[in-house]
């Protein structure tokens, strides 16, 4: 699989830069920062959860952990707990399992992204493979999914 046409539309509808970057294959958030040669502070991992039943789509760098607790008082307390594969695996059709990009608005599903990985200039992500990786500006980023920006994660 290659990186989704849908992902490379809207980098085009909305003329945004993008670097498609190549590397190992790899399924840790970390290796794929490693093999990239990209500090883990700009890698943007995706993990799904479920925030009282509905699916949500959080965004945080590699060198960070969810902290639930943290999570719990970002979403107000509901009941949060982290997605299984067969909660989710039918709604990226265009992405490899477990390499979905950050783009939880193109799939219909809210995105909340963890404050560090806010701040950095540019972010790298999943673009739908385990090979390969995009690269754009945070700005364009958040301009295009207008996450909800939150404090939940845990320095690794």
């Amino acid at each position: 699989m290659a990186v989704s046409e849908r992902l490379r539309r809207i980098f085009e509808d909305e003329r945004v830069p993008y670097e498609i970057m190549v590397h190992t294959e790899s399924y840790t958030a970390q290796e794929k920062a490693a093999s990239m040669h990209v500090p883990g502070a700009q890698l943007a991992k995706v993990v799904m959860a479920k925030v009282d039943g509905e699916l949500v789509m959080l965004v945080l760098s590699a060198e960070y952990n969810i902290d639930f607790g943290k999570l719990g008082t970002a979403v107000g307390r509901k009941e949060v707990v982290l997605a299984k594969e067969e909660d989710f695996a039918d709604l990226f059709p265009d992405c490899d399992l477990g390499a979905m990009p950050p783009f939880g608005n193109l799939y219909g599903i809210p995105v909340l992204v963890e404050e560090h990985l806010a701040e950095q200039d540019s972010i790298v992500f999943n673009a739908c493979t385990h090979y390969e990786a995009a690269k754009i500006s945070y700005r364009d980023y958040e301009r295009l999914v207008r996450p909800k920006v939150a404090e939940f994660g845990r320095h690794v």
